[in-house]
């Protein structure tokens, strides 16, 4: 196959949503759509001791939640299909938005039953912010939950969001017969006992034929005539132009568990999702079929194999071809590299590849060089930019519990901390460490990565910080800029990146700082430099 045409037949797209609305079980059902796996294990039954095919972490599997953010890819009719699974928890939002800069249109589930939840709407305006293209997935419909219209409603104005229905369901919860797929016309049947296997669909394509009256009952069969009147009257046609654009969101309905109206959604994200997409970097816009390679590290984690103590490197490729055992500039050291071993991912199963394309994701091993928003070119000097690290809401100081493991714990923290779990602050007047999060449920894997991976442990003690802030000043002589370092010494700290940070204690300190130092800025985000 040419360049051009490995490129074309590429999506790339993230699955975002609020905790527990199915986004790790719709990931699974795809997989097996793709002919990735051969059954799909239920995520939070205990019956099954499988556990997801993408939690890989032993604190996920004990939790039933999503930490890291796992990628998996599979072909699917001729299309290479690439799946960040994102963590919904909150306390992880930033690997989530990092994970974001990577894709290329995203998939939202959300529950019927809860409707649309506030991680939803955090991550949604995100997408938004970038004009990533949208497909929205309803999921859950064997249970009780809103009505349709009143879903599509809240989907449009809590979200933003512009919505066309590109399938609808018949029925809901007990009454739960089926799905009429607008975009193909057919009648999808529910028969509830098929979480392992795939559905055959009925062909339908008049809906006033008796056929269908025969299939769900007279009752049914009417009310489904007339809500897709209404659907036809009230909503739009679908465009693709503008879905492209991120203006209009296609909807899907079905039952992720149970493995319905799945294959609906995957059948339509191949033909309309994007294949990948221009790039802007700090010295201009990438195009994919550049012939140079450029791409950037989005992630980073440790200890994928807690026998090897290796740390993977998530590459997006964003221009040209990547080739095995080839010399690489990695832009921030400005030195070459060159990979004997990059991987393709199949959640816990990896495999070597010799060369990939625009829209694919490599992990590359790394020893140490590479940090989070990372590019490595053919030799042009590119930065892509969009992974700031924002300012953590919780603070602890972090003490070695164990004297003897001392350089263990350093070593441990220091690769967490580029993996972007965390942020480490160093306090200048007496060098105590500190750890920032965006949630507090991250000091717990924290702690109980830096037990099982690295052999060391730590205690936490609370800290009363309310915000961190990157301290920024056009004149470091300034008898202004001095005062504050005498004045505020007790409060000051370096970052993994050795930038002068401020620990306000609250919101009145921070006010009061910027208004006794004017000629000094504090900023919430720090764009990773």
């Amino acid at each position: 196959m040419s360049f051009k045409q490995e490129i074309n037949r590429r999506r790339t797209f993230g699955i975002i949503s609020h905790p527990d609305a199915g986004k790790t079980t719709l990931t699974e059902k795809l997989l097996l759509f793709g002919g990735a796996i051969q059954e799909a294990g239920a995520v939070k039954s205990n019956k099954i001791k499988k556990g997801a095919t993408s939690d890989f972490m032993e604190i996920e599997r004990q939790r039933g939640i999503s930490v890291a953010t796992s990628v998996l890819a599979f072909e699917y009719n001729g299309i290479k299909i690439n799946i960040l699974d994102t963590p919904g928890h909150k306390d992880f939002a930033e690997d989530t938005f990092r994970t974001l800069t990577a894709v290329d249109s995203v998939i939202v589930v959300i529950d019927v039953a809860k409707g649309v939840e506030e991680q939803t709407e955090k991550l949604v305006e995100v997408c938004r912010m970038r004009n990533i293209p949208m497909i929205v997935f309803i999921n859950k419909l064997d249970r009780e939950g809103k009505d349709a219209f009143d879903l599509l409603d809240e989907v449009e104005q809590k979200l933003g969001l512009k919505v066309t229905p590109l399938s609808f369901p018949i029925g809901m919860g007990y009454d739960f017969k089926g799905i009429y797929n607008i975009w193909e016309k057919n009648v999808n049947l529910f028969k509830g006992d098929s979480k392992q296997h795939i559905n055959d669909t009925v062909e339908i394509s008049d809906l006033n034929s008796e056929e269908l009256d025969k299939l769900v009952g007279n009752k049914a069969a009417q009310t489904l005539r007339d809500e897709i009147e209404l659907v036809d009257g009230i909503y739009p046609e679908f465009d693709k132009e503008a879905y492209l654009k991120g203006n209009l969101q296609p909807v899907f309905f079905g039952s992720a568990l149970n493995n319905f109206g799945v294959r609906e959604l995957l059948d339509c994200f191949v033909e309309i999702a994007p294949k990948p997409r221009a790039k802007h970097s700090e010295e201009r816009l990438v195009e994919p079929d550049e012939t140079q390679f450029s791409g950037f590290v989005f992630k980073i984690h440790a200890n994928m194999d807690p026998n090897h103590r290796n740390r993977l490197a998530f590459v997006k490729i964003v221009s040209g071809e990547f080739k095995r055992n080839t010399p690489y500039l990695h832009v921030r050291h400005n030195k070459k590299l060159k990979f004997s071993s990059p991987n393709a991912f199949f959640a816990e199963k990896k495999e070597i590849v010799d060369i990939s394309y625009p829209g694919d994701i490599v992990g590359l091993q790394d020893s140490g060089n590479f940090k989070i928003g990372d590019t490595l070119t053919e030799g042009e000097v590119l930065n892509y930019k969009g992974i700031p690290s924002f300012s953590p809401e919780h603070f602890r100081y972090i003490n070695n519990a164990d004297p003897m493991k001392a350089k263990q714990l350093y070593k441990g923290i220091d690769q967490l901390m580029d993996e972007g779990v965390a942020q480490l602050f160093t306090l200048d007047f007496n060098g105590r460490k500190v750890i920032g999060t965006v949630g507090a449920l991250q000091y717990e894997v924290i702690q109980y990565r830096l037990e099982h991976e690295y052999g060391a442990k730590c205690t936490y003690e609370n800290l009363n910080v309310h915000k961190a802030c990157w301290v920024h000043t056009d004149n470091e002589k300034s008898e202004e800029y001095k005062d504050f370092l005498r004045v505020k010494q007790r409060y000051l700290a370096k970052d993994k990146q050795n930038q002068l940070v401020f620990l306000a204690d609250s919101m009145f300190t921070l006010q009061m700082t910027q208004q006794k130092y004017p000629s000094i800025t504090f900023h919430m985000t720090s764009e990773f430099e």
